[in-house]
């Protein structure tokens, strides 16, 4: 394995933890019931997320800090009550990574589920996301599946 794929690898690593600690952290309930501990030791303090307008969970489109990710964290959990990873593939070059998921949510006020496509592009620092840029397929389904 050469260097460059050794540090997507390990890139790809981070992720695989902080998306396992997100899924438990929205299952548990999020902000106030559930410890944002183990999701905030794979964020880089400076980390920034850029949402896509027009969702029930983007509010100001851009989070930064892992206070700003908490607070984004926070809404998301109030908006989903369960997210399940179907499918995941990965690409990436030194401390950028490509994710590809497909997405099983189910809203908190309606019950409903919806499967959804995500790409991220995601910068890691020193073992921890520095910033990630979510596309997601179709936000009509989304937004639909939670009005």
């Amino acid at each position: 394995m050469s260097t460059t794929e050794q540090r997507a690898d390990d890139a790809w690593a981070v992720m695989e933890k902080f998306y396992a600690a997100e899924a438990a952290y929205v299952a548990a309930g999020g902000f106030g019931t559930s410890s944002y501990d183990e999701v905030a030791a794979y964020l880089d303090p400076e980390v920034v997320l850029h949402q896509a307008p027009g969702l029930p969970f983007t509010g100001t489109g851009t989070w930064r800090g892992r206070d700003g990710l908490e607070r984004f964290l926070a809404t998301f959990s109030e908006v989903w009550e369960s997210m399940e990873f179907l499918e995941q593939e990965h690409w990436g070059d030194a401390d950028t990574v490509v994710v590809r998921s497909l997405v099983r949510f189910r809203s908190r006020a309606t019950g409903r589920e919806v499967d959804a496509l995500i790409m991220q592009l995601i910068r890691v620092r020193n073992g921890r996301m520095l910033e990630c840029r979510p596309f997601y397929w179709d936000p009509a389904a989304i937004a639909d599946a939670c009005a």
